[in-house]
């Protein structure tokens, strides 16, 4: 036990050692970690930010059911639990007649000449919010079948234009994250060959002295852990600071039209993704880079 904390404290040792003592290619690892992980990380936030816009739009595009005119009010309110059982239903608000009078005049600025209107002039109704908006056809299809229900409207042309924006989005920021990770893979794995293939000969020289292939190797494996994750550790800290310098520019506009997703809400799932990533490359590519100078 005391010979494999021995082990394990110099593999340690000698890992850290070796980044002081390669300091240049340490330090461009971490960067090529660092920068593309940033770049990464931009755009998960600018897909999440996208899909969390394209949900509040979703959920302003309700249906509006309206009841039959013959209904009293009473009744009328009675049909709200059979209307939320409707599947894909989230949720149902009655409107009474007098509150879409009042709705209706209060679009206008000249609400004089809408005096003589009468609330018998209007149905009571219900707006109702959906789950999904991609099923909303098949929503409006079965509130009309709720007895009662006298019409239904949905603007099927605004859900469909926002589902196909959500599926472009989403998946665009899938290609444009697998990318990125593949060619940062690439990179930094080529980095680390780099730096490996400076020490050739020390691995050649320990190869001859008798050290196995795991003596030799786990000092880099440390090193390459480490340098991973300082690498992601440092990208997470940079991507957080830009995202708070995004967000207090957007809330210095004199607009509402843009609110962003506070950082907290993704920082748990971004730290995780970027610690992922940085361990992988570091030991994965400190790994590989050995292997064909293992082979003496």
């Amino acid at each position: 036990m005391k010979l494999s904390r021995n082990r394990f404290g110099y593999y340690i040792k000698e890992g850290v050692i070796s980044i002081f003592e390669h300091s240049l290619m340490s330090f461009a690892s971490v960067c090529i970690i660092a920068a593309f992980l940033v770049i990464m990380g931009a755009f998960i936030l600018l897909a999440v930010n996208i899909d969390d816009i394209v949900g509040d739009l979703e959920n302003e595009n309700i249906i509006l059911a309206y009841v039959d005119e013959n209904m009293s009010e009473a009744d009328a309110r009675a049909l709200g639990p059979m209307l939320q059982r409707v599947p894909n239903v989230a949720k149902v608000n009655f409107i009474s007649r007098e509150d879409a009078m009042y709705s209706f005049i209060g679009r206008y600025e000249n609400t004089e000449r809408y005096e003589d209107v009468d609330p018998t002039w209007f149905r009571h109704r219900y707006a109702i919010y959906v789950d999904n908006i991609e099923y909303i056809a098949e929503t409006q299809i079965a509130l009309r079948e709720v007895y009662g229900i006298h019409k239904v409207n949905a603007n099927l042309t605004i859900a469909k234009g926002l589902v196909n924006i959500r599926n472009v989005v989403s998946g665009v920021s899938i290609v444009v994250v697998v990318v990125l990770l593949v060619i940062s893979l690439f990179i930094m794995s080529n980095t680390i060959k780099l730096a490996t293939f400076e020490r050739r000969e020390e691995i050649a020289i320990m190869k001859m002295v008798g050290a196995t292939n795991a003596f030799i190797r786990w000092p880099f494996i440390y090193e390459g852990f480490i340098l991973g994750i300082t690498g992601s550790m440092s990208a997470f800290a940079a991507l957080w600071a830009l995202y708070r310098l995004a967000t207090g520019s957007v809330m210095n506009l004199e607009t509402m039209l843009i609110n962003l997703v506070p950082f907290s809400n993704v920082s748990f799932p971004v730290f995780i993704l970027f610690a992922a990533i940085g361990f992988s490359v570091g030991v994965c590519g400190s790994g590989m880079a050995l292997n064909k100078y293992l082979k003496v």
